[in-house]
């Protein structure tokens, strides 16, 4: 009789969802919206990255307008932060679609490079920009709690549970590109140019539309960040660090795979929290000695990440596997 067989996607977000409602501490709580968003982040940048190799080191540009859209909309038109999330995301696909379509002639670390550039422009126009407060940054003012004000003094839980949500559009999203046509494309560009070329793949408006997605669900996730903290200023949502976040567990985990944003975010976000918990302040940088050391580890021994790794595991024991059936 044969097996039924277990879907590892659905096992996982399943256990991600029933987390917070088995341990109630809010400090786990925290940790698990955090988890939530920088693996979003994760699965959004793959999709440009990881799906059409092209390495953006400028994400936190998007992850900054989403952040910016959604406050100045509440701050200064009282206009509620849900319809600020969706002319965030607007917003930064335009945005990323302008500034990458010049920047798609430039190939490999010369792309990265351009990308890293453009973020760093963008948030110093911030910094200088009084309309939206400049470097002070704004104080999201405390109101009613509910969802239309996108508040919630009381309880994390429905912060988590729109975490989850937009998470889970972020990783279908990315699945189903990868088993659509526009994923064998995105695929076939990742891995030449030249040859996706000429199948007669128009490489440009693929590469457009996989950046468009992945600032689009960037920025909305920084408009839940922005909410969730209730403060931004241009250091804290567009600072090279959010960028390097989000590439060093994502290359971690597995780049190019639906899981390895997953489990990158998985030993990234608890490690950073606790150090800072533990050690106070920012954690002394011991957080990101131990990743960096990690990355270092697993770029040595397996380039593909923590997820290649588990597959060659998988891999050797197949025969084994399959030996025990054949006699069976």
């Amino acid at each position: 009789m044969k097996k039924p067989k277990i879907n590892t996607l659905m096992v996982i977000l399943l256990s991600i969802l029933i987390l917070p409602f088995i341990y109630t501490n809010n400090n786990f709580r925290h940790i698990l919206i955090l988890f939530l968003i920088f693996a979003g982040l994760g699965e959004a940048w793959n999709i440009i990255t990881g799906f059409a190799g092209q390495t953006s080191f400028g994400h936190a540009a998007f992850f900054g307008i989403g952040a910016y859209t959604s406050t100045v909309l509440f701050y200064k038109f009282h206009i509620s932060p849900w319809f600020g999330m969706i002319m965030g995301a607007f917003l930064a696909a335009i945005i990323s679609a302008l500034v990458s379509y010049p920047c798609f002639k430039l190939k490999g670390h010369y792309f990265a490079i351009a990308t890293l550039a453009i973020a760093e422009i963008i948030k110093q126009i911030f910094v200088s920009w009084d309309y939206v407060e400049g470097a002070t940054g704004i104080s999201i003012p405390i109101v009613e709690e509910g969802i239309y004000n996108f508040q919630f003094h009381s309880s994390k839980i429905p912060y988590f549970l729109i975490a989850y949500i937009l998470f889970l559009a972020v990783v279908y999203t990315a699945k189903a590109i990868e088993k659509n046509r526009m994923g064998y494309y995105l695929k076939a560009i990742r891995d030449s140019h030249e040859a996706a070329e000429a199948l007669g793949i128009n490489t440009t408006i693929y590469k457009l539309y996989a950046m468009m997605i992945s600032a689009a669900f960037t920025a909305s996730l920084g408009t839940l960040y922005a909410q969730y903290i209730l403060y931004i200023d241009p250091f804290m949502v567009f600072p090279l660090e959010i960028s390097m976040k989000i590439v060093l567990l994502t290359v971690l985990g597995g780049i190019g795979s639906i899981y390895g944003p997953i489990i990158g975010a998985a030993v990234l976000i608890p490690l950073s929290e606790y150090t800072r918990i533990i050690l106070g302040g920012t954690g002394k940088g011991i957080d990101l000695i131990i990743f960096g050391a990690l990355i270092v580890i697993i770029a040595c021994y397996e380039p593909n990440g923590i997820i290649g790794i588990l597959k060659q595991k998988r891999k050797k024991g197949e025969p084994i596997h399959a030996k025990a059936k054949a006699l069976s």
